[in-house]
């Protein structure tokens, strides 16, 4: 297998051979032993060498041989020989043989040029094994029999496969990385559809939620008249604040009633007509007009609240020029106007309407207080009421529903309010009311008086039951009785003179307006049991029998009523 180490087995001829060590490598060294002949001088193949390290293959020569000399390794033809290159036996450092170009026979590259030192100056025995040929080209799995596997590689390295390994790199990470895509795409579109399930579910729990908040949730809806209501009318939560306009210019005044039913989430404007019949504070029938002249805005609210048995909280005194600031202030109004209406500031006639009839007419600060304020001379004080509560439920649309911001428009206006009315609250209630006006919870009722400015029970109990609370308020511990006197005697005088009669027993005179015919017998009525006592001393005192005394229905505002008939004398009582 080694040919250079087999064709130098000659040149040493046969002989025994001696182990003299191991190499750094672990590789047995011999060398053979002399053979026993007359003594003289041992043959050094290094030593006989033509001058020290002189090669006699460099010139192409070959060796003279003496007579029956045995030609050694190193005088065998060039070709049949392994070449050694000039060596020092005292150099340990000194090349040794030489290797075929390119191999290494001690496994090391042949481009390095050095062989490793021996640990004594011996030869190597041909029958030693030699290092194996470079077989990368055709490697084999076992070494040949007899020979020793001895690697001084310092690391075996794999060989590459066949084929490119890049390829299927390439390619497993492409099929990787599409598995890895699709499993992405599996996971966001769950995702997907459990938030859109969830924003879902969301929305329908708040949908519901409001929808019963406001009492818009079928089966459980009131509406806001309360009728079919779940809540009993007189046990719902109500907010009240009535506004007085003032006419600054021509002089006049117009009230209304602003609601916030909290219960039923309904919004409600009630006009009060100036004709409406009130008690003063002695005692004494007067009107709503009067009273907000004479009494002011305590006074009156407080005579409002025994009139309709209600319960004000603040009294709102809102003059035009304040009115006309305060549709600047939320963009003008937009309301469906029933007349033209004149520039209050033109000198001549025949010069154009300062509001056009129409639907929708957008009005600004000055158009809107032209327009709640105008009365035909052929027309009744309550259209020009209906006029006004058209103004202020455009304000409320256009008010906005955030209790800060409807504060700070109120506090612009830098009106200085009764109290105990603030700011503040005042914005917050208009705020509220606002809400429901943009939603269409609101409407603009008027309160129906009869002539006189009573209030008829068939035509003021679907305003004062339903939208202010259906029962009168009681009058508090020592309050006199309130009386309601309706004359039906067919004598003008007879109410005047029950009147001073009742004042003078101590009760509180209200004027119950003419009866619609005359009546026979006279009666004094009272609703509550415990008003029993109080209907009895009435009748008692107007000089009327006890019989006339039944339960029933009485006026709005009244403890008692009476209706005085044709047996009532008033020189009797």
């Amino acid at each position: 297998m080694n040919d250079r180490y087999d064709a130098g087995d000659a040149a040493y001829g046969a002989g025994p051979y001696e182990l003299v060590g191991y190499d750094e490598y672990g590789r047995p060294m011999y060398r053979q032993v002399p053979a026993q002949q007359a003594p003289q001088a041992a043959y050094d193949p290094y030593t006989q060498q033509q001058g020290y390290g002189h090669d006699p293959y460099a010139t192409g020569r070959q060796p003279s041989h003496d007579a029956g000399h045995q030609p050694s390794a190193y005088e065998q033809p060039y070709g049949t020989q392994a070449p050694y290159a000039p060596h020092d036996p005292y150099d340990p450092y000194a090349p040794g043989p030489q290797a075929a170009p390119g191999h290494d026979p001690y496994g090391q590259a042949a481009s390095s040029g050095q062989q490793p030192r021996a640990a004594e100056h011996t030869a190597y025995i041909p029958q030693q094994a030699g290092p194996a040929e470079d077989t990368r080209s055709a490697p084999e799995d076992e070494p040949a029999p007899g020979e020793r596997d001895h690697h001084t590689d310092p690391f075996p390295l794999a060989e590459d496969p066949d084929g490119d390994p890049e390829d299927v790199i390439d390619w497993l990470k492409f099929t990787e990385n599409r598995t890895e895509r699709r499993e992405e795409a599996r996971r966001r579109a769950r995702g997907r559809i459990i938030t859109l399930l969830v924003v879902l579910a969301l929305v329908l729990t708040g949908g519901a939620g409001y929808l019963w908040y406001a009492g818009d949730l079928p089966g459980l809806s009131s509406s806001g008249g309360g009728t079919g209501s779940a809540t009993p009318v007189a046990a719902q939560k109500r907010d009240v604040i009535v506004v007085h306009l003032h006419n600054t210019g021509k002089g006049g005044t117009s009230t209304a009633l602003l609601v916030d039913n909290t219960t039923t989430r309904q919004g409600t404007t009630v006009l009060l007509p100036n004709a409406l019949a009130l008690t003063g504070d002695d005692g004494s029938t007067t009107t709503l007009a009067k009273s907000v002249d004479g009494d002011g805005a305590s006074g009156t609210r407080d005579q409002l609240d025994t009139v309709l048995g209600t319960s004000i909280q603040g009294s709102w005194r809102l003059d035009t020029p304040y009115l006309q600031n305060l549709v600047e202030l939320v963009g003008n109004i937009e309301i469906d106007t029933d007349t033209d209406v004149p520039d209050p500031d033109a000198g001549k006639k025949g010069t154009a309407p300062l509001v056009h009839r129409g639907h929708e007419q957008t009005l600004g600060g000055k158009a809107a207080v032209a327009y709640a304020t105008y009365r035909a001379a052929d027309e009744s004080q309550n259209a020009q009421l209906q006029r006004f509560g058209q103004v202020m439920q455009g304000v409320l649309r256009k008010m906005s529903s955030d209790p800060s911001a409807a504060t700070t428009t109120v506090q612009t206006l830098a009106q200085i309010l009764d109290p105990p009315l603030t700011d503040k609250d005042l914005g917050a209630f208009l705020a509220r009311l606002a809400d429901l006006a943009k939603s269409g919870a609101y409407r603009t009722t008027l309160l129906p008086v009869r002539t006189d400015g009573t209030l008829s029970a068939q035509t003021s109990d679907s305003v004062v039951k339903d939208i202010l609370g259906g029962t009168a308020k009681s009058p508090g511990a020592g309050s006199a009785v309130r009386v309601s006197v309706q004359n039906a005697t067919g004598a003008k005088d007879a109410a005047d003179k029950a009147r001073v009669v009742l004042l003078n027993g101590g009760f509180t005179f209200l004027e119950g307006g003419g009866a619609s015919g005359t009546q026979v017998t006279s009666k004094v009525v009272y609703a509550d049991t415990a008003r029993r006592a109080d209907a009895t001393e009435v009748a008692k005192t107007l000089g009327l029998p006890a019989g006339s005394v039944t339960r029933g229905t009485v006026s709005s505002g009244a403890d008692v009523s009476v209706v005085l008939g044709g047996d009532y004398r008033p020189s009797a009582s």
